[in-house]
């Protein structure tokens, strides 16, 4: 599949991934390891991209409730223009089950569909 910057809409690197790896979340209901995995990954992603949001906030009200974290598609596409990036360097190609490079990108994915990240 196509990773490249250039995949999917002009100029929208995350359309790309969001085509390339949409028919991955499908897998969701017959694999609940992939779905940890996943969540693994999206959870990792937002702490780079989020880094002030992590953990529980260290003064104020015991029950407070934590902000929700929140994704910026500029800081994603950021992100995966360099994951990506990354990739191409290293000639990754992607494999017919889940290495660490697939299951980020499905995270993104994961991402993009659950902060609407497209239909902004």
């Amino acid at each position: 599949m196509d990773i490249s910057p250039d995949a999917g809409e002009p100029g929208s690197p995350l359309a790309g991934i969001a085509s390339a790896y949409s028919p991955r979340l499908a897998e969701f209901a017959f694999d609940p390891g992939l779905v940890a995995a996943v969540d693994q990954h999206a959870a990792a992603v937002c702490d780079a991209l989020i880094p002030g949001q992590r953990g529980p906030q260290p003064y104020g009200p015991v029950l407070a409730l934590p902000k929700p974290r929140t994704v910026d598609r500029e800081d994603l596409v950021d992100y995966v223009l360099g994951f990506t990036d990354v990739l191409a360097e290293a000639d990754w190609r992607e494999p017919v089950g889940y290495d660490f490079a697939a299951l980020r990108l499905t995270a993104i994915c994961w991402l993009i569909r659950e902060h609407d990240l497209l239909g902004r």
